[in-house]
């Protein structure tokens, strides 16, 4: 831990003390389910790209996502783990993607507002990652990884801002800003105050705090989306010299109706339980992933047999 906190860059497994190298998987898990579980839901509606350039860029989105899972999983194979496990043989319901990755998109917009909210989510995290990881062989890979999220990020304004030019779908923007806004606060985990663990701050896998990131992702978030005219439950407030929000953080979510209930206040423990819920389409989207694996396996004992 002195050692890394001095500026010293780990290469090798050999350079880890046990505490490293577990948080070190816990963390390039998360990364690796949250890159590989964001495509299924864009794969919904990507059909309903409005023309040919905008669902060749969707597509483009779709293998940078997969590529990016690819660079994490490869380091954890290094590290020892079994990848054809985690990814065939893991339940649904232990995958570490975000929540907001188990709904289905409703429509085109929804695509757009997806990467405008989420992808700057992942750009603020691992351009977090990249400043201050570190695991050498992980900030070498986010190179690639950290201008591919600032294009996906990017393509989301550039489909909110088209978006709000015709009153009916700048009435799907909202909607979709008003239950994705504040999916992508949770993507920071729990406010600093509750956190018991402090293992990737220590080792320097990541160089902020999650309140810290939270500021930092509501800083071009809001303005952005007050730029196009579109409504979101936060603003800057000069006396404190942060951005505040508007509404009860966290609060509880009809997941129906993909609605906050913002009269209703929740805790950090709620919120994980219903993380360990999974939202409604946690098995089909895994399923998606796990499905020609599976299907190999099983002519292969068809054979066998």
């Amino acid at each position: 831990m002195e050692k890394v906190q001095d500026g010293f860059v780990v290469e090798r497994n050999e350079d880890m003390n046990e505490e490293y190298q577990r948080a070190l998987k816990q963390t390039l898990t998360i990364v690796g389910d949250t890159e590989l579980l964001s495509v299924p839901p864009l794969l919904t509606v990507y059909n309903e790209a409005p023309n040919l350039n905008y669902k060749i860029t969707a597509l483009a989105v779709m293998q940078d996502e997969i590529g990016h899972a690819h660079i994490a999983y490869r380091l954890l194979e290094e590290l020892g783990v079994d990848t054809d496990e985690l990814l065939y043989d893991r339940p649904a319901n232990r995958w570490k993607n975000p929540y907001a990755f188990d709904f289905k998109l409703n429509n085109w917009i929804e695509l757009g507002v997806f990467n405008g909210l989420f992808d700057r989510a992942g750009y603020t995290l691992l351009g977090d990652a990249y400043e201050s990881t570190s695991y050498g062989p992980w900030k070498r890979a986010l190179v690639k990884v950290d201008k591919e999220e600032l294009f996906h990020l990017r393509n989301g304004e550039i489909i909110m801002k088209a978006g709000m030019k015709k009153p009916e779908t700048a009435k799907q923007v909202q909607e979709a800003v008003d239950w994705m806004f504040l999916m992508g606060l949770e993507f920071f985990g729990v406010a600093d105050n509750l956190k018991s663990r402090s293992a990737q701050l220590d080792y320097r896998l990541k160089g902020h705090t999650n309140d810290e990131l939270r500021q930092k992702w509501m800083s071009t978030a809001v303005p952005f989306c007050e730029s196009i005219g579109v409504d979101v439950p936060a603003h800057y407030d000069e006396e404190q010299g942060k951005y505040v929000l508007d509404v009860p953080f966290p609060c509880k979510f009809d997941v129906e109706n993909r609605k906050w209930l913002t009269d209703q206040p929740d805790t950090w423990d709620g919120v994980i339980e219903r993380f360990k819920e999974r939202g409604p389409e946690n098995e089909e989207f895994v399923h998606c992933i796990q499905k020609g694996a599976k299907e190999m396996e099983a002519m292969r004992q068809e054979e066998v047999s």
